[in-house]
């Protein structure tokens, strides 16, 4: 059966750095994209960053370009999301999902399996 959990999430000031991990387990993801989304209370669930098979290609919302770095350990079957300069607008649960391809897509609907969620509070 393939699990995929986050750790890593938290309470942290503004201007602070979290660093998320997203273990999978049940099967390898090495030859298929990874991303992270997350949900705000009332809000949608929104693309934050994606990673190709590779880890040569990523793609990253708008909104956390030059603050988040998504990273990826294929020998720990692992994904990271490294959240540098965090601002209360990042406060969200984040997921993490493992598509269909191998290259990086902001689409959802491209993503098979997902992760419970953890999360991230960033105060003001």
């Amino acid at each position: 059966q393939v699990q995929l959990v986050e750790s890593g999430g938290g309470l942290v000031q503004a201007g602070g750095s979290l660093r998320l991990s997203c273990a999978a387990s049940g099967r390898t993801f090495s030859n298929y994209a990874r991303g992270w989304f997350r949900q705000a209370p009332g809000k949608e669930r929104e693309f934050v960053a994606a990673i190709s098979w590779s880890g040569a290609t990523t793609r990253y919302a708008d909104s956390v370009k030059d603050r988040f770095t998504i990273s990826r350990d294929d020998a720990k079957n692992t994904v990271y999301l490294q959240m540098n300069s965090l601002k209360p607008g990042d406060t969200a649960v984040y997921y993490c999902a493992v598509s269909t391809a191998g290259v990086p897509a902001k689409f959802s609907g491209t993503y098979s399996n997902w992760g419970q969620g953890t999360q991230v509070t960033v105060s003001s």
